[in-house]
């Protein structure tokens, strides 16, 4: 049986919360309440709702600020504001900012389930979760809510042939995430074809995607096909586009106009069918403006762009893939490890990730060779590290990036306006303002992004 759709409510109003928590509950979900949208944010992160209702006017924090915080880190999450005091320019602020729907109080029992219901067939929860639903999702390991985010794009772009270009830093499994998208789409049961464009001599890429003739050139013994009719039907992965060199690129280019490909020595095209995912760690826009990567090009591929964090920015996932990696060690070797000591777990959760979860796995991969009891020590963790620095702040620096984080994303949703911010921080202006000349913040600098 599917498990209920999880609804995050949102009101400083006690009793409102005790209303809207038992009418749901009754209908079928989940729920979770906070009094405050400071409270709100740390169950998003938590219960993971697929959908949040909050009031507009709160103490703090208001409802369209926790929408544009919600929305910056999760933005398929759908949000419905409620408000005593909706006008006009609240409605036309909340669903231009993409607040999925706004409704005044006293509200209709049947018309918030209404907007409860299309709120999560929007978000694809209008059927409970099944084998298939998690199926195309099989091989990524995760409970970080920033991760989640990512894979509920992917989730609802998957359906369509839109080209997706994914951002991330070498080791955090952008081909996987590729493959995800694969076998969510309606190509599944077609080809998934991934070159690496940085493996290949450039004499040899053109060649390799694109095929060609017998003769075309010294060592072509015989015809070959390519990659793209390789992929017929499917999706060709793309990886390390950005080292593709600019000759290939403006061929590349006619091959997504035209969908047709010409093989090297051949006067003839042949129509191609494939879906296009491309992936890069490096600057793309940096690239662009010396001259090393087409623009023209990179808006062709950009059209949904997906950014998978690095394994720093979601170490809650390090014991469960630690897990993984070691359960899939024992089956390759025979050995019977159970895991780590809580000393060798608390290095690892610790430790720098510059190679995200290919070092991960590579740090497990020797404290497993080298185990003798089931149970792996500190020190082998420590060995495979190579004594390399604690990544985790102190608790001190923790709180000053958070500060300064927090009042960055303030003057962001206000636009600079130091008084609006205040209020919003439950600060007086003058604390607000040391604040701000703390951490160094310029609120003319945020004027320029008024919304």
């Amino acid at each position: 049986m599917a498990d209920p759709a999880r609804i995050l409510v949102v009101d400083d109003d006690t009793d409102l919360l005790r209303l809207l928590n038992l009418r749901l509950r009754n209908s079928g979900y989940d729920v979770a309440v906070a009094d405050s949208a400071e409270k709100a944010l740390v169950e998003v992160s938590v219960f993971r709702p697929h959908l949040v209702i909050t009031d507009l006017r709160m103490p703090g924090m208001d409802g369209i600020a926790l929408f544009h915080a919600i929305n910056k880190k999760h933005p398929t999450l759908p949000v419905i504001i409620l408000t005593a005091h909706g006008t006009i320019p609240d409605a036309i602020e909340a669903t231009n900012s993409g607040v999925f729907s706004f409704l005044t109080k006293p509200f209709d029992s049947q018309q918030l389930l209404a907007q409860i219901e299309k709120a999560l067939a929007l978000g694809g929860m209008d059927e409970g979760p099944d084998e298939e639903d998690t199926a195309w999702r099989a091989g990524i390991v995760t409970r970080s809510p920033e991760m989640e985010a990512v894979l509920s794009q992917a989730r609802l772009v998957a359906t369509s042939d839109t080209r997706v270009f994914i951002y991330g830093e070498s080791g955090t499994g952008k081909e996987l995430l590729a493959r995800a998208i694969h076998r969510a789409s309606p190509r599944r049961d077609k080809p998934f074809v991934a070159v690496n464009c940085a493996a290949i001599p450039e004499n040899l890429l053109e060649s390799e995607l694109f095929g060609h003739v017998k003769g075309a050139f010294t060592g072509a013994t015989g015809r070959y096909e390519g990659l793209f009719l390789a992929a017929q039907g499917g999706t060709l992965f793309l990886d390390e586009i950005g080292d593709m060199p600019l000759s290939l690129q403006a061929k590349l280019l006619r091959v997504l106009q035209e969908k047709q490909v010409r093989p090297v020595g051949s006067s003839q095209s042949i129509d191609v069918d494939v879906r296009i995912i491309s992936a890069t760690h490096c600057d793309i826009e940096k690239e662009m403006a010396v001259g090393n990567f087409r623009e023209d090009l990179y808006y062709r591929l950009n059209v949904v762009h997906l950014e998978l964090p690095g394994l720093a920015r979601r170490r809650q996932d390090i014991p469960l893939l630690a897990k993984r990696f070691v359960d899939e060690l024992n089956r390759e070797t025979g050995k019977a490890v159970r895991g780590f000591s809580r000393e060798a777990m608390e290095l690892l959760i610790s430790a720098d990730y510059p190679g995200n979860i290919r070092q991960l796995r590579n740090v497990v991969e020797q404290a497993h060779a080298l185990a003798t009891t089931p149970m792996i020590p500190a020190s082998l963790v420590q060995k495979a590290l190579r004594g390399k620095r604690n990544a985790i702040v102190p608790l001190t620096e923790a709180k000053r990036r958070f500060e300064r984080e927090y009042l960055t994303n303030l003057l962001q949703v206000t636009s600079g306006n130091v008084s609006q911010a205040a209020r919003l921080a439950n600060r007086n202006r003058t604390e607000f303002y040391k604040r701000l000349h703390r951490h160094q913040l310029d609120p003319g600098q945020f004027k320029v992004h008024n919304r």
